[in-house]
């Protein structure tokens, strides 16, 4: 379980992993259908995948009649936490400042954004003077 907490995604995994976090145990048919809705993929496409990430042991799966259920067993902040911090240092030096910045020069923040940002920083500026 240890190496599973820095674990990183595929996209194609994080798109399924994203839905079963945001879902809970699903059916590969109910994850392929979620899937649909964004792009084409085909069923066997992502029963494979599903397989290949049960192998693995990033998902589990149990049995209900003739149904299986599949569940991340990976939880979704250490996985986002670490795809983060890997783009953080390899595009950004390591940052998070750069990264920030980069990110809010490209996309105006709505107002509530904004606030949010400033209580963050005010936060830390007191933390910082503690």
């Amino acid at each position: 379980m240890k190496e599973l907490q820095a674990y990183q995604p595929s996209d194609a995994e994080l798109e399924i992993l994203q839905v079963l976090w945001e879902r809970g145990a699903l059916s590969v048919r109910e994850v392929h259908e979620a899937l649909s809705q964004e792009k084409s993929v085909g069923y066997t496409t992502t029963l494979k995948q599903m397989q290949r990430m049960l192998d693995k042991g990033v998902l589990a799966r149990t049995e209900e009649g003739k149904v299986h259920y599949y569940r991340a067993v990976v939880k979704e902040k250490p996985v986002k936490r670490s795809l983060v911090r890997r783009l953080m240092d390899t595009a950004f030096g390591g940052s998070a400042v750069g990264m920030a910045l980069h990110l809010l020069g490209e996309e105006q923040p709505s107002a509530e954004e904004l606030k949010d940002l400033e209580k963050l920083i005010e936060q830390m500026k007191k933390e910082q003077n503690d």
